[in-house]
């Protein structure tokens, strides 16, 4: 990226994550940093945070929301506090977010990386108990095999706040940081960048690609990509809104009000896919509403899938649902649709999916 920088004048910059990503401080932060840094450089800062997503969302919608313009030279990635939250399991981490760093180094190998790890209150307690966070550990054993630099302000924010540097409920106040958490976010990662940058002489044409390693998991979401709701087959009470907005005053959030929505209430009705690939799923607004979905894989048994537990009470939340994986990676036709159509005080129950995701072999990935 320095080579980038300094002497082509050109870099491309993005910034993939959650609510902590999206809004603003640290990033702009680091947007004005580079700017001041390499004043004649033109730049393409690409804002790629979606409130409540983690690592699997992000290596599924890389192509849609990062790779636009084309390949980048500088990727800040975060996940450490949703993949938590979210409840994503052991293997889906690591998938996820080997299968960003493969799927960003597959469109450029001299791609450069940054993971951080943001802070909560989890993690600041299971320091303090002298553990490592689950999740911390997983995102590490992908940096580690792929030789990329990460950034723990969980681990930092604690150990300053034990040192009495500052508080958190006076100074930090949040997971979602005040302006003076972002700072400290900021301060990091420019000294990060400053550290490995001081040393280092920018000459043309001497730009190296990363290595490649065989990966951790075979199953890694390296060829994620969002499919539009319109490849689906529907019937009964199954439709596309183009427009959708919530009609019960519950909030959403960006990318998933005013869009197209596949809706499904009746219980008479399905959808089909046929889709290509080892891994299936739905990207939904998960709200109070939400319902109970039955599915099958290439006329399998029917299963039940229960939107409920993951569902926003307060919000109609982007939840990306993985519903089979460890598929051979051919054509297969999915199938939903809903079991439950009303809950236990009549209130109607919704099934809202903005796309479907797909995970194919590697190689299908173009150059």
């Amino acid at each position: 990226s320095l080579i980038k920088f300094q002497t082509e004048k050109k870099g491309r910059v993005a910034f993939l994550g959650g609510s902590i990503t999206h809004n603003g401080g640290w990033r702009d932060s680091i947007c004005n940093y580079l700017q001041n840094r390499f004043p004649e450089t033109e730049f393409d800062f690409i804002p790629a945070g979606i409130p409540s997503t983690g690592s699997t969302p992000a290596a599924f919608r890389m192509e849609r929301d990062v790779f636009a313009n084309g390949p980048v030279d500088l990727l800040f990635e975060e996940a450490a506090v949703n993949d938590a939250t979210n409840g994503r399991s052991e293997t889906e981490q690591i998938r996820a977010m080997e299968g960003i760093v493969r799927h960003a180094r597959l469109r450029n190998p001299a791609t450069d990386i940054v993971i951080m790890h943001f802070v909560d209150p989890g993690k600041m307690k299971i320091y303090r108990e002298g553990g490592i966070p689950e999740v911390i550990q997983n995102h590490e054993k992908v940096a580690i095999h792929y030789n990329i630099p990460t950034i723990n302000l969980a681990k930092e924010v604690t150990e300053r706040i034990d040192a009495g540097e500052f508080t958190w409920e006076n100074d930090f106040k949040n997971l979602h940081p005040s302006p003076f958490g972002q700072n400290i976010y900021y301060l990091s990662m420019k000294t990060m960048l400053e550290n490995v940058w001081k040393d280092a002489t920018a000459k043309e044409n001497n730009i190296v690609k990363h290595s490649l390693p065989k990966p951790i998991k075979d199953l890694n979401y390296s060829n994620g990509v969002l499919v539009d709701i319109s490849n689906a087959k529907r019937s009964g009470d199954w439709m596309i809104v183009d427009n959708w907005e919530p009609s019960d005053g519950v909030p959403t959030r960006p990318n998933y009000t005013k869009v197209p929505m596949l809706i499904g209430t009746n219980e008479k009705g399905k959808i089909k896919l046929e889709f290509e690939g080892n891994t299936i799923g739905i990207a939904v607004a998960a709200g109070p509403d939400a319902g109970i979905l039955e599915y099958r894989i290439d006329k399998k048994d029917w299963q039940e899938y229960d939107l409920r537990p993951r569902a926003g009470k307060s919000l109609h939340l982007p939840r990306y649902y993985t519903i089979a994986t460890d598929l051979e990676n051919k054509t297969h036709t999915m199938e939903i649709r809903m079991k439950q159509a009303d809950d236990a005080q009549g209130k109607t129950l919704a099934c809202r999916i903005r796309y479907f995701f797909v995970n194919r072999n590697e190689a299908t990935i173009p150059n």
